[in-house]
């Protein structure tokens, strides 16, 4: 049994793609067992020669279900009755034509927490349409204070995984929380545009203090408009981050820049950020990254090289903290946060489709014979 905070938290998760499943990747990390239903069609299409390639499905136990078959449909609600979650990610409506709505699933589970993973949230004028994250971001405002000349979209980062998975899990666990205080189960509405508006609720209140220019993109301290907090290219075409904000900090990259600041414009005078900014870009390329890791080691300058995944991986840091895992193979990001007295196991694999079948309907009370019958009708897989 895996360790962790939600260990002995049972979920049941509605095979999806994107933000639901990282959702129940993070509820598995902290010790849930989630348990995947995939599609039965799906199980005579995987391969079990090797781990599966989406890191997003660790951690799961899977079963292969047909849900538009009654049997089928029954099994799920025999799981849904035994379990404290469930995680679905399909558009409004879907679910409750699978025969699972919220009242279906609650009537046979009162204390069940049902969350729901959408881009524009179950109500609302845009609730049935199709989408994706950049759409998302772009209704919530995220996306137009991100970029320089035009919007550019910060990966699917925002929007599917910030503002959308990681709010549906945060979801989930407050509601089992409430569960176990009261009894009673509830539904868990999160929608990627309401995630990322929250995502900025900081950059709201700069505006509103006037210290944000909406207007004109890249123009501000966070985005990339303060040369004091950017990136810089190396003598290699490699890139520097810098973030030195506070004056002792801004004085610090100066020094390990070799620049007198009297010779400067103040680091606050908008004026001179052209000239600080050409300044700063031309010491950095006069030596290589590696040479600029050498300069800044131990400072607190706030300047650390721009590193690609697999380097991040092997940065000493990062080795230190166990911040990536390598579990059959591959190199993966570990569980966070980190817990004191309830720390989660490393993450388990990722599952093969309908690889726990016959195991989760033994759990469930169906015999052998019951279970060969189902899988001869292909209600399971």
């Amino acid at each position: 049994m895996t360790s962790g905070p939600l260990s002995g938290t049972t979920i049941v998760e509605i095979a999806a793609i994107g933000p639901a499943p990282f959702a129940g990747m993070m509820l598995a990390d902290m010790g849930a067992d989630v348990i995947r239903i995939d599609r039965s069609a799906l199980v005579l299409k995987s391969d079990d020669r090797s781990p599966g390639p989406d890191l997003s499905n660790r951690g799961r136990r899977s079963i292969g279900i047909d849900m538009k078959s009654q049997e089928g449909l029954e099994i799920v609600l025999r799981l849904v009755e035994r379990a404290d979650g469930l995680i679905e990610g399909f558009r409004p409506g879907v679910m409750e034509r699978l025969g699972l709505s919220p009242e279906v699933c609650l009537g046979r589970n009162p204390r069940l927490v049902y969350g729901r993973m959408t881009g524009w949230g179950q109500q609302g004028p845009l609730a049935l349409a199709a989408g994706h994250d950049i759409n998302y971001i772009a209704l919530s405002g995220v996306l137009h204070a991100i970029g320089d000349e035009s919007p550019v979209p910060p990966l699917n980062l925002v929007g599917d995984f910030g503002g959308g998975g990681m709010f549906l899990a945060l979801g989930m666990v407050a509601g089992l929380l409430q569960a176990t205080r009261s009894g009673v189960g509830q539904v868990v509405d999160a929608a990627m545009v309401d995630g990322s508006a929250v995502l900025s609720t900081m950059i709201w209140s700069l505006s509103n203090m006037g210290a944000w220019d909406l207007e004109h993109r890249g123009s501000n301290v966070l985005d990339g408009g303060a040369p004091w907090y950017g990136t810089y290219e190396t003598a290699d075409q490699r890139h520097m981050a810098v973030g030195a904000i506070e004056p002792q900090f801004y004085l610090e990259l100066l020094r390990k820049l070799q620049l007198d600041p009297a010779t400067l414009p103040h680091q606050h005078d908008r004026d001179g950020w052209d000239t600080l900014r050409s300044t700063f870009a031309e010491q950095f390329r006069s030596k290589s990254m590696e040479e600029w890791i050498v300069v800044f080691d131990g400072s607190d300058a706030c300047v650390t090289p721009v590193l690609t995944f697999p380097e991040a991986a092997e940065h000493p840091h990062n080795v230190a903290r166990g911040t990536f895992v390598e579990l059959d193979g591959v190199v993966q990001p570990a569980p966070a946060p980190r817990f004191s007295s309830s720390a989660s196991s490393d993450p388990g694999g990722v599952p093969h489709v309908g690889s726990h079948t016959s195991e989760i309907l033994a759990e469930l009370g169906v015999s052998v014979s019951e279970i060969n019958t189902l899988r001869q009708a292909n209600v399971v897989g």
